[in-house]
C-alpha cells in the first residue's frame, strides 16, 4: 500500500489528548504516545502483507471478516494459532460449535513434574473471525490456510526458567476458581486476538467515563455496535488504534512483554518463511491476528523484516491434539470477561447478519446448522486494483452515534414481553404492566448513560429493577433469565467422527444399551444381564468407566462390584455427554479403556509417594476390572516393596481390610494362594509385630490404627505361621507394649486376654476395679472406647464389652455418662460395618426380648456361680476309666512320636482311675452331653 498522508490522522490527536494526558508521566511521554499510536497505524497499514486485526469472539469482526474475504479472495490465510493444531481444523465440520482444539500431554518431558498433565485450549465460536477465515480457507479450492504462532510445546518452553523451574506462581496462566469449574478446566487458554486494556487505571478510567460497570459492556457498547455495519479501511484503522494504545499504555511487565514480543517474532519469520517457500505474492495473503500483535513494533515485523528469530527445538514432551466441547461460560471464564457477554455477542452476530446482509462462511456440513439443497456457488473472481491511499475514516467514526431504529425498538419490546413471560414461570408475580415499565426502564438507563439505544446490559438491569425486586422466589433470578433468554450458556459438542479412536470405541461397545450417548444430561440405563448375557460388557465397560471419569458420567444405581460376584441386574445413570471432555481426554492416552486403567494403576502403584494401601487398591482394581491376574502379581509384589519400607501404620486400616478381601477372593476362585500374597502376609507379620510397641505409645498413630495392626496379626496369624513366622514375636511384641492412654491399654488387655496371657476373670475383675475408683472414673469410658476398637482384632470379646457398656450405664454418673455419648456412637460409626452388629446381635442374645420382662430381668454376669454337678453317669464313666485308650494304644503311641514324647503305659489298677482331667473340669463333658441327649434341659 501507498504511505498514509501526513495530515490524515489530524483529527485523531486531538481525540486522543485527554487519555494521553491522564496517564503520560510528562510532555515527553505524550508526545511519545501521540506519535507512537499514529506510527503503528501507519506501520501496519502499508505493510505489503494485509494485516487483519481482529477481537476474540466478537461479531463485528467476523463480519468484517466475512466481507474482506469475499472481497480480497486471498490465496495463503495466516492464522493466529498454535501450528500443531493445524490437522484438527477440518474435524470441525463434524461439530457443532462452540467447541474447543486441545493439545495435550499426560507424560511430560523437559518441564517441571508438578506442571502435569499439559493442555492448551483454543476456542472456536461461529461469531469468531478465526472461524470465518478457518471456514473459507478450507472450503474454497486453492486456498492455503498457515497456522503461524508458536507450538503448544514453546507455550509451556516460554513459561520455564533458564533453570527449568517455573515462576515462582507455579503453574503459567494459573487458572482461577472460576476456571476451575469451566469445561476448559485448568487447560491454557491461547489468546487469539484477546484484545484488553492490561493497564488497570486504564481499564477503570474507560469503566468511569463510560458508565459501564465491566469491561464487556465497554467494548459491546463503544466498540461493537459501531464496528457492526462499517466499512473495512474504517474497521482496520479503529482496531488498530485501539491496539496501539492498549499496548503503549500498558505496564512494562517484563515476563508478559517478552513472550508478546517473542511471539510476534515467531509469527513473522514463519510467515516469511512460507512465502519464501512458496514464491506467493504477498498481496495474496491475508494475517488474521489480535489487534494488540497487529501494532507491533520488533524488529522482525513485516515482510521485510531484517532480523530473523531463532526458534528453539521441541522438548520431548509427547503431545497429542484433539477437539473438546466448550461453553459460551467457559470461554467467559478463560477470557476474564463478564457472564452471558459471549451469548450476547451470538445474538448481535445474528443480527449483524441479517442487517447487513453479508453471507458468512461455514464448514461444508457443519453439524447444529441447516444444510443447503442448493449448489454451492464459486466466489466471484475479482480484479486485483491497485489500494487507495485511505481516508481518515476515525474522527467520523467516534463522532457518530448510534441511533434507535425501528428494528431496535421492536426488538426491546419483544424483549420485555419475553423476559415477563420466563419471570411468571419461574415464580415471580409478573404482568403486562411489567413489561412495559422494563420497556420504558431500559430506555430511560441507556439515556441516563449517554447512550443513544439500550444494549442488552441496559435491559438487564431494567429488568431486574422492575420484576425482582426484594425477592428471588424460584431457582433463578432475573439477570441469570435474561443471559437464557439471550442464548444462554450454549454448549458444544464434538462429533463421533472427529472423537479419537478410544471414545468412538466406548460408543461402539456401549450401543447395545440403545442410548443416545452423545446427548447431554442424564440417561437411564437398564441391564439385564441374566436374560442378555451380552450386557455383561457393557457392565464391564460402565464400572471401567466410573473408575476413570469425573463424578457423575458413569453412576450406579443398582448393583455392585465385588471380588468374586457375577451381576444380574444393574441399573445406571450415564451423562458421557455432559462429560465429553474427560471422555475425549481419556483418548489421548491410550487406544482402549483397558490400557488407561492400566497404565494409571501402574502408575498410581509407582508413584513415589504410594503407600501401601494404594497399591492394595490398584491390585483390586485390576483384578476386578481388568481380570489381570499378570497385572495383579506385578502390582502385588509393588505393595509388598511399599509396605517393608514403611514406617508408620496410618494405611494399617486400609491395608487389613483389602488384603481380607483379595484372601477371601483367591482361597474361592484360585487352588493356590499367589506367591505375592504370601510373602504379603508373612512380611506384614513381621513388620507389624516389628511396630506394635512404637504404636501403642505413639501420639500421632491413633486407636483404630493400633486395633487394625492388632487385627492383621491375630487374623493373619493361622497363616503366617503355616509360612514359617513365629508366634514368640508376637507375644514378645505385646511383652514390650506399655502404653499409657486408657484406650491404648484397653487394647492392650484385650489382646492379652485373646493370646491367653490375661484370663477372662481377671479382665473383668480390672474392668470393676476401675468402676469401683473415684479418681479413675471420669476416664472409664476411654477403656470402654478401646474394648470396642478391640472388636476388630478380637470379635470374640462382643459379649465382653456388651457387659462392660451395661456396667458403665448402670454405674457412671450422668456427668461422666453423657458427654461420653457421641464418643461411643462415633467410636461405632467409625468401627464400620463389623463392630455394631456385633455387639447388636450380641445385645440382642443377652437382653430380654421383651418389655415386661425388663423389671425380673437379671444380667447374667450378676447371676451366682454355682458349682457344675457331675451327673451320676460321667462320675460312673471316670471311675471306671477309659478301656478304649488302654485297648487300642496304636493311636497314642503315633502322636507321643510324632510329638517326641516318651513313656509307657500304666496297667492294672494304676489304670483304673481313668483321666484325672475330666474329674476335675467336667464342665465340657455335661455340656456335650445336655447338648446331645434331647429333651434334656442346658
Amino acid at each position: 500500500m501507498t504511505a498514509t498522508p501526513e495530515g490524515t490522522f489530524t483529527a485523531l490527536r486531538s481525540q486522543l489528548q485527554d487519555a494521553a494526558t491522564t496517564f503520560a508521566d510528562g510532555p515527553g511521554a505524550l508526545e511519545g504516545i501521540l506519535r507512537g499510536i499514529v506510527d503503528d497505524v501507519e506501520r501496519a497499514v502499508r505493510e505489503p502483507l494485509e494485516i487483519f486485526p481482529v477481537c476474540h469472539h466478537s461479531p463485528a469482526s467476523a463480519i468484517a471478516m466475512a466481507r474482506r474475504l469475499r472481497e480480497k479472495q486471498p490465496k495463503v490465510v495466516y492464522l493466529e494459532l498454535c501450528e500443531d493444531m493445524a490437522p484438527l481444523l477440518t474435524e470441525l465440520r463434524n461439530c457443532r460449535l462452540p467447541v474447543a482444539v486441545q493439545s495435550f500431554a499426560s507424560e511430560i518431558e523437559g518441564f517441571p513434574a508438578d506442571w502435569a498433565p499439559l493442555s492448551v485450549v483454543a476456542p472456536v465460536t461461529e461469531a469468531s473471525a478465526e472461524y470465518q477465515a478457518i471456514a473459507y480457507a478450507l472450503d474454497t479450492p486453492g486456498v492455503e490456510l498457515v497456522l503461524v504462532d508458536r507450538s503448544s510445546d514453546h507455550v509451556f518452553q516460554w513459561e520455564t526458567g533458564p533453570d527449568g523451574e517455573g515462576d515462582s506462581d507455579g503453574n503459567p496462566d494459573a487458572p482461577d476458581a472460576a476456571e476451575q469449574a469451566a469445561l476448559h478446566g485448568d487447560a491454557v487458554g491461547v489468546e487469539i486476538g484477546d484484545l484488553r486494556p492490561r493497564f488497570a487505571e486504564l481499564e477503570e478510567h474507560l469503566l468511569r467515563h463510560g458508565r459501564v460497570r465491566h469491561w464487556s459492556e465497554w467494548w459491546h457498547q463503544y466498540v461493537e455496535l459501531p464496528l457492526g455495519d462499517s466499512d473495512h479501511d474504517t474497521y482496520r484503522q479503529v482496531m488498530l488504534l485501539i491496539g496501539s494504545l492498549f499496548r503503549r499504555l500498558a505496564p512494562g511487565d517484563p515476563r508478559r512483554v517478552r513472550v508478546d514480543e517473542d511471539r510476534e517474532r515467531y509469527m513473522w519469520t514463519r510467515m516469511r518463511e512460507h512465502l519464501t517457500r512458496t514464491g506467493t505474492d504477498p498481496a495474496d495473503c491475508l494475517y488474521v491476528c489480535g489487534a494488540f500483535h497487529a501494532a507491533s513494533r520488533v524488529a522482525e515485523f513485516g515482510v521485510h523484516g531484517g532480523d530473523t528469530f531463532a526458534i528453539s527445538p521441541p522438548s520431548g514432551t509427547e503431545w497429542r491434539h484433539g477437539l473438546i466441547p466448550s461453553s459460551h461460560g467457559a470461554i467467559e471464564a478463560q477470557f476474564g470477561l463478564a457472564a452471558g457477554s459471549v451469548s450476547i455477542a451470538a445474538t448481535e452476530w445474528a443480527k449483524n447478519v441479517r442487517r447487513t446482509g453479508v453471507r458468512p462462511f461455514r464448514l461444508d456440513g457443519q453439524a447444529g446448522t441447516k444444510r443447503s439443497t442448493k449448489p454451492r456457488k464459486a466466489l466471484a473472481t475479482t480484479v486485483s486494483m491497485p489500494p487507495a491511499p485511505p481516508a481518515d475514516r476515525l474522527t467520523g467514526f467516534l463522532r457518530r452515534p448510534p441511533a434507535l431504529d425501528a428494528l431496535d425498538e421492536a426488538e426491546l419490546l419483544g424483549w420485555s414481553v419475553e423476559i415477563v413471560r420466563a419471570a411468571r414461570r419461574n415464580g415471580y408475580l409478573a404482568s403486562t404492566a411489567d413489561a412495559i415499565a422494563v420497556f420504558e426502564t431500559s430506555i430511560l438507563l441507556a439515556g441516563m448513560r449517554d447512550r443513544a439505544k439500550p444494549t442488552p446490559y441496559d435491559f438487564q438491569d431494567a429488568a431486574v429493577t422492575c420484576i425482582e425486586k426484594d425477592a428471588v422466589p424460584g431457582r433463578r433470578d432475573v439477570g441469570r433469565l435474561v443471559e437464557i433468554m439471550m442464548g444462554g450458556d450454549r454448549v458444544g459438542q464434538v462429533g463421533y467422527d472427529a472423537l479419537p479412536p478410544l471414545a468412538r470405541d466406548v460408543h461402539d461397545r456401549l450401543a447395545p444399551l440403545g442410548l443416545r450417548l452423545q446427548q447431554r444430561g442424564v440417561q437411564r440405563a437398564l441391564l439385564d444381564i441374566a436374560s442378555r448375557p451380552e450386557l455383561a460388557r457393557c457392565s464391564d465397560l460402565l464400572w471401567m468407566l466410573r473408575r476413570l471419569l469425573p463424578q457423575g458420567a458413569a453412576r450406579p444405581i443398582m448393583g455392585e462390584r465385588r471380588l468374586g460376584e457375577h451381576p444380574i441386574q444393574e441399573s445406571w445413570d450415564l451423562a458421557l455427554g455432559t462429560h465429553q471432555r474427560a471422555l475425549i481426554e481419556l483418548g489421548y492416552e491410550g487406544v482402549s479403556i483397558e490400557q488407561v486403567l492400566e497404565q494409571r494403576l501402574r502408575r498410581a502403584a509407582y508413584a513415589p509417594q504410594a503407600t501401601a494401601a494404594q497399591v492394595l487398591e490398584a491390585v483390586e482394581d485390576a483384578t476386578l476390572h481388568l481380570r489381570s491376574r499378570r497385572l495383579a502379581d506385578e502390582l502385588g509384589t509393588r505393595a509388598l516393596e511399599v509396605l517393608a519400607g514403611e514406617r508408620s501404620v496410618d494405611g494399617a486400616p486400609e491395608v487389613l481390610r483389602r488384603v481380607r478381601r483379595l484372601l477371601a477372593h483367591y482361597r474361592t476362585s484360585e487352588p493356590v494362594l499367589p506367591p505375592w500374597i504370601e510373602s504379603f502376609v508373612k512380611t506384614g507379620y513381621a513388620h507389624y509385630c516389628t511396630l506394635l510397641p512404637t504404636a501403642f505409645t505413639d501420639e500421632d498413630a491413633t486407636v483404630r490404627q493400633v486395633a487394625a495392626m492388632l487385627g492383621f496379626l491375630f487374623g493373619m496369624e493361622g497363616l503366617a505361621l503355616s509360612l514359617g513366622c513365629d508366634r514368640t514375636q508376637l507375644e514378645l511384641a505385646l511383652a514390650q507394649s506399655h502404653p499409657t492412654d486408657p484406650a491404648r491399654t484397653a487394647l492392650l488387655w484385650a489382646a492379652q486376654t485373646h493370646l491367653g496371657t490375661l484370663p477372662r476373670t481377671a479382665l473383668r475383675a480390672r474392668c470393676a476395679e476401675l468402676l469401683g475408683n473415684p479418681l479413675v472414673v471420669p476416664a472409664y469410658p476411654r477403656y470402654l472406647s478401646g474394648f470396642v476398637h478391640a472388636l476388630e482384632p478380637v470379635p470374640g470379646l462382643a459379649d465382653f464389652v456388651v457387659e462392660a457398656v451395661s456396667n458403665a450405664f448402670a454405674r457412671l454418673p450422668d456427668a461422666v455418662l453423657l458427654p461420653w455419648l457421641p464418643t461411643l456412637i462415633t467410636t461405632l460409626r467409625a468401627g464400620g460395618a463389623e463392630s455394631a452388629p456385633l455387639l447388636i446381635r450380641e445385645a440382642g442374645r443377652v437382653f430380654p426380648a421383651r418389655l415386661t420382662e425388663l423389671d425380673t430381668w437379671v444380667p447374667p454376669w450378676l447371676l451366682p456361680q454355682e458349682p457344675p454337678r457331675v451327673p451320676a453317669e460321667s462320675a460312673a464313666l471316670t471311675g471306671g476309666g477309659l478301656s478304649l485308650l488302654a485297648a487300642h494304644p496304636e493311636t497314642c503311641d503315633a502322636l507321643a512320636e510324632l510329638l517326641g514324647c516318651e513313656g509307657s503305659w500304666e496297667t492294672g489298677e494304676a489304670a483304673s482311675s481313668g483321666a484325672a482331667l475330666l474329674s476335675r473340669h467336667p464342665e465340657t463333658a455335661t455340656a456335650l452331653e445336655a447338648l446331645l441327649t434331647p429333651g434334656r434341659p442346658g
